[in-house]
């Protein structure tokens, strides 16, 4: 089992930037999947971005052109760069691993990110 620490968040303008980071305990070159989702007050968690293993990335549409995904695999770290923040995106952002076999997936604690109109 790894341990995940999100970091960066934290309150922001509308119109401006964060960089998020997800620490990983192990090494990161092991996991198939990569990802951040978030969580906004009332909603349910909604995948932000995903890192497939071949280097493959998936954006939510309210994430393109806005936020990218990358990972330092020497680092045991994984980023989110957001830029052209809106108050829409505020919501708790947690960063998600997963290994298809054998079968395991796993959660950060989260880092909230609250933009100001």
């Amino acid at each position: 089992q790894v341990q995940l620490v999100e970091s960066g968040g934290g309150l922001v303008q509308a119109g401006g930037s964060l960089t998020l980071s997800c620490a990983v305990s192990g090494s990161i070159s092991s996991f198939d999947v990569m990802a951040w989702y978030r969580q906004a007050p009332g909603k349910q968690r909604e995948l932000v971005a995903r890192l497939i293993r071949g280097g493959t990335t998936n954006y939510a549409d309210s994430a393109k052109g806005r936020f990218t995904i990358s990972r330092d695999n020497a680092n045991n770290t994984m980023y989110l760069q957001m830029n052209s923040l809106e108050p829409e995106d505020t919501a708790v952002y947690y960063c998600y691993v997963n290994v298809m076999r054998p079968p395991y997936s796993d959660w950060g604690q989260g880092t909230q990110v609250t933009v100001s109109s």
